[in-house]
């Protein structure tokens, strides 16, 4: 997960098309901060910690529980409208969105999975609690899938081809076809392709990462995606997890933490 919260955390200063268009940019600045992506994200993972397991019903209903409680806790990190709207109502249900939102937040499912299948099955109920359009389900579905095989050996061609071949998106255009004419979107089918590109044009998980924030457009979220991948794949040089996590509140370090642990990351003192 600290992939894609380091892609919200460095994506963020140039969202909205702030940015130049480049991969020369300096990695941290006074704006780099976590927004709603890192908060949801972080709302997910521990839901899907304590939940995998349990009824699709009861994983719903955790995902539900927890991602307003951190929508409450951190009210102002950006989210839009309707999600807004859904975060403090105590009523309101799914409401069909295809938003990018659904995707951003996935990355739990992709490492609590213990086959593909599951983890996929995981970023289904993580979406339809709010973004239950198909496309919404879809971006969520992908970005999962492509972790999971990223975390599992897969090489970035077989993550290409199959993305392309379960979930029929277009992944032949370069980066350098993207970057001229894209711009701010906040809708899963333009956003989830332009990030698994960026991932599969990087060299290393900073280079994925400054690829993604050089396309512009929903900067924080297309980021957040590709270094979830990334992470994946390559790891995160421990100079920029011990950055990321310095910048989080300790209710989330804690998250985190655990997240560790359940990955078996860290192995916590017993009594012998």
């Amino acid at each position: 997960m600290v992939g894609a919260i380091l892609g919200d955390m460095i994506g963020a200063p140039y969202e909205f098309d702030r940015g130049e268009k480049t991969k020369d940019f300096p990695l941290f600045s006074k704006q780099s901060g976590y927004t709603d992506d890192t908060v949801m994200t972080i709302a997910v993972a521990q839901a899907l910690i304590y939940t995998r397991d349990l009824s699709d019903e009861k994983i719903c209903d955790e995902l539900e529980r927890s991602m307003r409680k951190w929508g409450r806790r951190y009210p102002y990190a950006g989210y839009g409208v309707r999600f807004r709207e859904w975060l403090f109502s105590d009523e309101m249900k799914a409401y069909g969105s295809y938003g990018n939102g659904s995707a951003m937040r996935v990355s739990s499912a992709g490492w609590l999975g213990d086959t593909l299948e599951r983890a996929r099955h995981l970023a289904v109920l993580s979406a339809q609690v709010t973004h239950n359009h198909p496309e919404g389900i879809k971006g969520a579905e992908a970005v999962a899938s492509a972790i999971w095989l990223a975390r599992n050996g897969s090489s970035k061609e077989e993550i290409r081809n199959y993305i392309v071949r379960e979930f029929s998106y277009d992944l032949s255009r370069t980066c350098d076809e993207i970057r001229p004419a894209y711009s701010h979107v906040e809708s899963c089918q333009e956003t989830v392709p332009e990030a698994i590109t960026a991932f599969l044009e990087g060299q290393d998980f900073e280079d994925v990462i400054r690829t993604a924030v050089s396309l512009g457009g929903d900067c924080d979220t297309l980021t957040c995606i590709a270094g979830s991948i990334a992470e994946a794949f390559y790891g995160v040089p421990e100079a920029l997890t011990d950055e990321c996590r310095k910048r989080l509140p300790g209710d989330m370090q804690e998250v985190l933490f655990m997240f560790d642990i359940v990955q078996g990351r860290i192995i916590p003192w017993k009594n012998k």
